[in-house]
């Protein structure tokens, strides 16, 4: 059941540094700086990995230690969060070579997850390490630049991952495609390469959730993809569009947008009111986004995703070129949307998704926090297209009948999964 369920970023992660997508120059960097140990401790007894989700580091560290001959002792941080649990673990890890004499790398996953309340003394802990440490550390993070990491990052050598183009992830997706024997046009897997935005295990993951009991993947089964829900650039997007000059400008935004069309639409329509304040240029910035939503609706009744294209004009160009006499003085912040407000989780929702998230973690040995980002996604859409294999996977993560039904998203629909229960 376990390798029938297996997810392809785990089966087709690279075996070598010549398989992973992107970043030549911080492979080097990093394959250098182990082997500069051969020669004695070096002067930065650490390494700080940096980057976006996905973008390989963790695969590059496992690579690299099966290339060199290295024993690789791997630990998210995140799960050793008090300064006396990193010391048990990374502190003697550190000291020691492996069992039969070799070469060892410590790494440490996730240093994100010790930020605020959750490091209790992890981070002090990990520097202490690092000042005396007797085989490499490499530590991985998305931002090694928080006020958090400084005085550890001055112990270490910085290597910046950056998100591979495109063109590169397209070339990744052919080779899985190749190995599955899924037909998939190029113009389907450079619509989900383009999607991901960099991240090459979004991609994947997309790639394999959208082919799920296919044979064949054309373009109309993946034209609804929405982006992943990153929290990056949503303020800069809204400046494009609601103080843009030009048509071009104001639709280009939509690209470099980290939210999906509908939430995109959201966040337009709650901040128009307050940046157009000319009474004129506000009916018809408004005027415009009603055009929007009217499209939203045929989408919705049709399933006709070419609609789109309608949509991500109005709410961008026919908004931005709405303005002509609003001038705004001073600075006025943008708001969350209100709407999204109300409809956001409710506390019994979280914990549902954190026992699902536990029972996850048991199986894939992945934290709870990265199964509400990389799995559960997945589940819903095997859960509501499939329930024979739905069945199959609640079985073997042990999911009761509410786990189910929220994964599915209706009673009657959970019930046809629930029967392979027993």
């Amino acid at each position: 059941m376990q390798f029938l369920y297996m997810t392809w970023t785990v089966k087709h992660k690279p075996k070598s540094t010549a398989e992973i997508v992107g970043n030549p120059s911080a492979i080097k960097a990093l394959r250098d700086w182990l082997q500069s140990w051969d020669k004695g401790v070096p002067k930065k007894r650490a390494v700080f990995l940096c980057g976006a989700p996905g973008v390989g580091k963790t695969v590059t560290v496992e690579a690299l230690a099966h290339e060199l001959h290295m024993e690789l002792v791997e630990k998210n941080a995140s799960d050793y969060r008090t300064e006396d649990a990193i010391n048990r673990f990374a502190g003697l890890a550190s000291q020691y070579g492996s069992l039969f004499g070799g070469k060892r790398i410590v790494l440490l996953d996730e240093l994100d997850g010790l930020m605020g309340n959750a490091d209790k003394g992890g981070v002090k802990a990990i520097t202490n390490i690092v000042k005396k440490a007797r085989c490499p550390i490499v530590l991985i993070a998305g931002n090694a630049y928080d006020p958090r990491f400084t005085a550890l990052r001055s112990y270490c050598l910085l290597i910046e991952f950056k998100k591979p183009p495109a063109s590169s992830v397209m070339k990744n997706l052919q080779r899985i495609r190749e190995r599955e024997g899924i037909e998939a046009d190029e113009n389907t897997l450079k619509f989900i390469a383009q999607r991901a935005g960099g991240d090459v295990r979004s991609a994947v993951n997309d790639f394999q959730a959208l082919a799920q009991g296919k044979n064949r993947l054309a373009y109309d089964d993946v034209s609804w993809l929405a982006y992943r829900d990153r929290q990056e650039s949503i303020f800069n997007v809204l400046k494009m569009i609601l103080y843009g000059r030009t048509s071009y400008g104001a639709k280009q935004a939509v690209d470099m947008a980290d939210v999906d069309i509908d939430m995109l639409f959201e966040w337009i329509y709650e901040n128009v009111p307050a940046h157009f304040p000319d009474p004129h240029d506000l009916v018809q910035a408004m005027d415009a986004l009603a055009m929007a939503d009217v499209y939203r609706g045929k989408i919705r009744a049709s399933k006709d995703w070419s609609f789109t294209r309608y949509v991500i004009d109005y709410m961008t160009v026919g908004v931005a070129m709405a303005r002509q006499e609003s001038k705004v003085s001073g600075w006025i912040p943008f708001k969350f949307p209100s709407r999204i407000k109300m409809l956001s989780r409710s506390k019994a929702e979280r914990a549902m998704r954190k026992r699902i998230g536990l029972k996850i973690r048991r199986k894939c040995h992945i934290s709870v926090a990265r199964t509400s980002k990389e799995v559960l996604p997945y589940l819903r859409i095997i859960f509501k297209n499939n329930a024979n294999m739905a069945g199959g996977i609640a079985k073997w993560l042990d999911l009761d009948a509410e786990m189910v039904e929220y994964l599915v998203g209706s009673k009657v629909r959970a019930g046809a999964i629930t029967a392979f229960l027993g």
